[in-house]
């Protein structure tokens, strides 16, 4: 990283031992950009930027953050322009609001000598970061699919919803689709619910006209699960199947606490990842601890007797 002192490793080491604050003369400031809280899981990342910076801020006096939200792909230029510009900033921890659109702006940040972490969704180019912070989404989906394959039996029916069509998208669903494959599930349809709930309900209600006989539904996205369980509720059907969403909304994961048999469990893509970059960020500048790289959180089942820990009842998804 672009630093304005050099911290001795070994030093370092025993004093990060000794206490969680590191005495340092020198200051940063990181700058953090993500999309603005338009849906549920960025609801959620949002939360989880501003608690980890204020966890940050309260543990290294040194450390100064400048947060921007934004509601486009244009904003989020302006914001990390503005950063470089203004604040001087040392790092830069970015979840593009578009991949293609951020590309250059994250490039020209990275020319300058400054840190690059980049969340979830990649750049257009590859290798412009220092640090790529993700969740696993093969691992998602197949998790997901060893979960059917485990739980079904041979001749039962599903139905799957998938995101928006994107690579991410993809990888997901191949990877499910390999985990159940041999295992004797028919998959009667699979259909686009957009990550969107209102999407989700509709393509649900289409699913549920066509075909009498639905075991068990994988949503994929637990914003998607919302709209999935008002339509099989509405249609009368909730006895009939259960329905397994993804990524921790803790709404679902209530329910799943609670021993809800329409939410057996959930698979985690966390919007925590966001405070795993901000805070390897931080590490890395105020220490000598090596961050850079790729850092993929794996996926989890979230069970009625682990689901507490999942659980985020002051956060907004």
């Amino acid at each position: 990283m672009k630093r304005r002192s050099i911290i001795k490793g070994a030093a370092l080491g025993l004093a990060m031992i000794a206490s969680p604050v590191v005495a340092q003369d020198a200051n940063y400031t990181i700058g953090v950009a993500i999309p603005a809280a338009t849906h549920g899981f960025m609801g959620g990342l949002n939360y989880h930027a501003r608690a980890s910076i204020e966890r940050l801020e309260a543990t290294y006096p040194q450390l100064d953050f400048v947060l921007a939200t934004s509601g486009d792909a244009g904003k989020m230029v302006n914001d990390i322009e503005d950063m470089v510009a203004t604040r001087n900033i040392d790092a830069l921890v970015v979840l593009p609001f578009e991949s293609e659109p951020l590309t250059s702006p994250v490039q020209a940040v990275k020319e300058q000598g400054i840190w690059v972490t980049v969340v979830d969704r990649g750049l257009a180019v590859p290798g412009i970061e220092d640090l790529y912070v993700a969740g696993d989404n093969t691992g998602f989906g197949r998790t997901a699919g060893e979960y059917f394959a485990k739980t079904l039996k041979d001749g039962d029916n599903i139905v799957v919803l998938r995101g928006i069509p994107t690579t991410l998208d993809n990888e997901r669903v191949d990877a499910f689709s390999a985990a159940i494959e041999g295992s004797g599930i028919n998959v009667l349809d699979m259909q686009h619910g957009n990550w969107n709930r209102d999407d989700a309900f509709d393509v649900m209600q289409d699913f549920l006209s066509k075909f009498d006989d639905i075991d068990a539904v994988w949503a994929a996205d637990d914003d998607m699960a919302v709209g999935v369980l008002e339509a099989i509720s509405q249609a009368g059907r909730s006895e009939e199947m259960w329905v397994v969403g993804g990524a921790g909304m803790k709404e679902i994961i209530k329910r799943i606490m609670d021993g809800d048999p329409q939410l057996p469990v959930n698979v985690t893509y966390p919007p925590a990842q966001i405070a795993t970059a901000i805070e390897m960020t931080a590490l890395g500048l105020v220490s000598a601890t090596p961050v850079s790289g790729r850092f993929i959180i794996g996926s989890q089942v979230i069970t009625p007797e682990n689901a507490e820990k999942f659980y985020f009842p002051d956060s907004p998804f």
